[in-house]
C-alpha cells in the first residue's frame, strides 16, 4: 500500500478535496458523540442493580444491625468502623492482591484518597519527614505520560513540579525513573497505573515492577503511588498479569516505598462504589491515625451491599466478565475501524489493550490538537490533546485518548468512522506543507 508520504503533491491535494466533501456530509448529520472519558455505559451500571435488593431482602437484623468490628461490636447504621468493616477490607484485598490488614475501605472515590494522602503530606510529612509544604526547594513528581490527566491536575493543584517520564512498550523508563528518584531528596513520589495504564493500556513487566522495588530513594518520604484501577478490568482472556508490588518491595527490604488504590468506580456504580488504600502496616496506621480526625467512619452500609452482591473473588471475576461482554464489541469496532482505514498509510499507531477503558492513538506530530478540533467541529468530542501529559503540553502533539466505553456500539461505528476521516485530513495538510 502507498502511503501518504509517497503520493505527488497533485494526489495529495486532489484526496484531501474528496476527503473534505466526505467530512462536509458527517457535518451534516448534527452529530452529538461523547468519547472523553472512560465512563461506564448504562448498560455497565444495570449490571449492579441487584445491590439495590441486597439488604432489603434480609430478615435477619444481625446482617444490618450488628457485626464484629475490631473487637467491638458496632451497629452499622451508626459510627464507627473507621478503616471499614473487616468482610469489605478482605473483599477489596482480594482485588488488591494484598492482606485484609494492609487496607483501608473508605467511600466511593479512590481519587479522594490519593488527594488526601498527597494533602496530607505537604502539611503534616510522612514517615516523620519534614511537611512537604515547608521545604526551601520545590517538589517533584514522576509522572509517566501519556498517563492519567486527573493524576496530572491533582498534582498541579498542590504546585508540585510535574517531571514526564516516557512510557514503552513494559511501563515507564526505569532509567530515567531511577536517576531522578535515587539522586534527587525533592523527588516525593511517582504516579503509575500499572495495569492497563491509562491512556496507552500497557500492563507493567515484572522487570519493571522488579526495578520499582530495588528503587534507593534519596528521600526517605518518597512513595509509590501505585492506582491500581483497572486489577480486575479485563475483556479479553487472559487477561494481561500484573506482579505484585507488595511482594517485590518486601523482598528488596522496601515494604514501606508503596501505596495502592483501588476502587469499584468501574466494577458496580461509579458514584456509588467503594474504595481502598493498601500499603504496609507502618504506612497504613499511619493513614488510619490521620483518618481518624477526618472521619467518624465510611458508609458502612454501601460496603455491606457490596459484599453481599459480589461476595468473594470469583463473585468480583463472573461480574467483571459481564461487563466485557459489553466493553469487548466496542474496542473490537474500533480496532476494526482503524486497521481497515488507516493501516499501511504512514499515519500513525494505536494500542491494543485487552482490558482497561482506552485506546491511545499515536499520531503524526502537530496534528493531535487539529484532529482533535476537527472532530468536535463535527460533533465528535474527545480528550483534549494534551491531556495525557503534565501541563498538558505533549510535546509532539501526537497522542489521542480514545474511550470507547460510554456509547453505543452504533454510536462507536460513526465515532470511530469520523475520528479516521479528520487524522486522514488533517495529516495530508501537515504533508503538504511539507512539500
Amino acid at each position: 500500500m502507498t502511503t501518504y508520504r509517497e503520493l505527488s503533491k497533485a494526489a495529495q491535494e486532489e484526496l484531501l478535496a474528496s476527503l473534505y466533501e466526505e467530512y462536509k456530509g458527517f457535518v451534516a448529520k448534527g452529530l452529538k458523540l461523547n468519547m472523553t472519558r472512560g465512563k461506564p455505559a448504562p448498560e455497565q451500571l444495570a449490571l449492579s442493580h441487584g445491590m439495590f435488593d441486597v439488604l432489603s431482602s434480609k430478615t435477619d437484623p444481625a446482617i444490618i444491625g450488628e457485626l464484629l468490628h475490631e473487637g467491638q461490636v458496632d451497629d452499622l447504621r451508626n459510627y464507627g468502623g473507621l478503616v471499614g468493616l473487616p468482610e469489605a477490607r478482605a473483599l477489596m484485598a482480594l482485588i488488591m492482591d494484598v492482606a485484609p490488614e494492609e487496607t483501608i475501605v473508605c467511600g466511593n472515590s479512590s481519587l479522594n484518597i490519593m488527594y488526601d494522602l498527597v494533602s496530607q503530606a505537604m502539611t503534616q510529612g510522612i514517615a516523620n519527614q519534614t511537611p512537604w509544604a515547608k521545604l526551601d526547594a520545590p517538589v517533584k513528581f514522576l509522572c509517566p505520560s501519556p498517563g492519567y490527566d486527573r493524576h496530572f491536575a491533582l498534582t498541579a493543584h498542590f504546585g508540585i513540579k510535574m517531571i514526564p517520564i516516557p512510557m514503552t512498550a513494559e511501563g515507564p523508563d526505569m532509567y530515567l525513573v531511577e536517576r531522578h528518584v535515587n539522586t534527587d531528596l525533592s523527588v516525593k513520589g511517582i504516579w503509575c497505573v500499572p495495569k492497563y495504564a491509562n491512556p496507552c493500556g500497557v500492563t507493567y513487566s515484572e522487570d519493571i515492577v522488579k526495578q520499582f522495588a530495588s528503587l534507593t530513594p534519596a528521600a526517605k518520604d518518597f512513595r509509590i503511588y501505585w492506582d491500581n484501577a483497572y486489577a480486575v478490568h479485563d475483556f479479553t482472556q487472559p487477561g494481561d498479569a500484573l506482579p505484585s508490588i507488595k511482594a517485590a518491595c518486601e523482598k528488596t527490604g522496601n515494604k514501606n516505598l508503596w501505596y495502592m488504590f483501588s476502587s469499584t468506580s468501574k466494577i458496580t456504580f461509579a458514584g456509588a462504589g467503594i474504595s481502598a488504600v493498601a500499603s504496609s502496616p507502618e504506612n497504613i496506621e499511619e493513614i488510619r491515625s490521620r483518618l481518624s480526625l477526618q472521619t467518624i467512619g465510611p458508609d458502612k452500609l454501601n460496603q455491606l451491599r457490596h459484599v453481599l452482591f459480589l461476595k468473594d473473588l470469583n463473585g468480583v471475576r463472573a461480574h467483571m466478565q459481564k461487563h466485557a461482554e459489553i466493553l469487548a464489541p466496542k474496542f473490537k469496532k474500533v480496532l476494526e475501524i482503524l486497521d481497515a482505514e488507516l493501516s499501511g498509510l504512514g499515519l500513525g499507531e494505536w494500542t491494543r489493550p485487552k482490558g482497561g477503558y482506552f485506546i491511545s492513538y499515536l499520531g503524526m506530530s502537530r496534528t493531535a490538537k487539529r484532529i482533535v478540533q476537527l472532530a468536535k467541529d463535527a460533533g465528535l468530542i474527545l480528550t483534549e490533546a494534551g491531556a495525557t501529559y503534565p501541563y498538558g503540553n505533549d510535546p509532539y502533539d501526537s497522542n489521542i485518548r480514545i474511550a470507547p466505553s460510554y456509547p453505543s456500539l452504533e454510536e462507536i461505528e460513526v465515532a470511530s468512522r469520523l475520528f479516521v476521516l479528520c487524522v486522514k485530513i488533517i495529516s495530508l495538510e501537515v504533508l503538504l506543507k511539507r512539500k
